[in-house]
């Protein structure tokens, strides 16, 4: 009994420690500031047992460099806005504009699988601690899930019920 105990103590340690796998999210929750790294979002499942055939995500400002890669069976798009002030890229030209978001379209991804959808993004110099929201609509056959709750300045995100996929920023390399 103490052994069971014990086992099923542990196991609820581990799974309370893990991502929660019923939300759009990010394979890793923390990136090093000033660094181009390859952003995985993890699609667990389409809307209430529909397949998914659109994901759109927003990219957080101070985000550039944005790559999607293209996935075979799906069509890539990207919407590019311009910069209220002109920043340095990292090979020292100078950025006008930036992409603010890739969409997904035109695939199908049953209820009963899983995907993952990336892009290379170079994260912007900002203090470590700073968290990067990327909130994602997820379109499907039949409805819409918008993962684009962010939670408000001091709050806990454990209450959000449609989480936007964050990202916190560690020091620099």
């Amino acid at each position: 009994m103490r052994s069971l105990l014990l086992t099923a103590a542990f196991g609820g340690l581990i799974l309370s420690s893990t991502p929660s796998f019923a939300h759009v999210t990010l394979d890793v929750r923390e990136a090093p500031a000033d660094s181009y790294y390859k952003l995985v979002l993890n699609v667990p499942h389409g809307c209430a047992g529909s397949a998914t055939t659109r994901l759109r995500v927003r990219i957080p400002d101070g985000v550039t460099g944005v790559k999607p890669q293209p996935k075979p069976g799906w069509e890539v798009a990207t919407v590019k806005t311009k910069l209220a002030t002109p920043a340095k890229g990292s090979h020292g030209e100078t950025l006008t504009e930036t992409v603010s978001e890739v969409a997904w379209s035109g695939g199908k991804l049953l209820d009963e699988h899983f995907d993952q959808f990336m892009m290379q993004v170079h994260l912007p110099n900002a203090a470590a601690g700073t968290i990067l929201y990327f909130p994602v609509v997820q379109e499907c056959e039949k409805g819409i899930t918008r993962w684009i709750e962010v939670p408000q300045p001091g709050a806990k995100p454990g209450g959000l019920k449609e989480p936007a996929p964050a990202l916190r920023l560690t020091p620099k390399r």
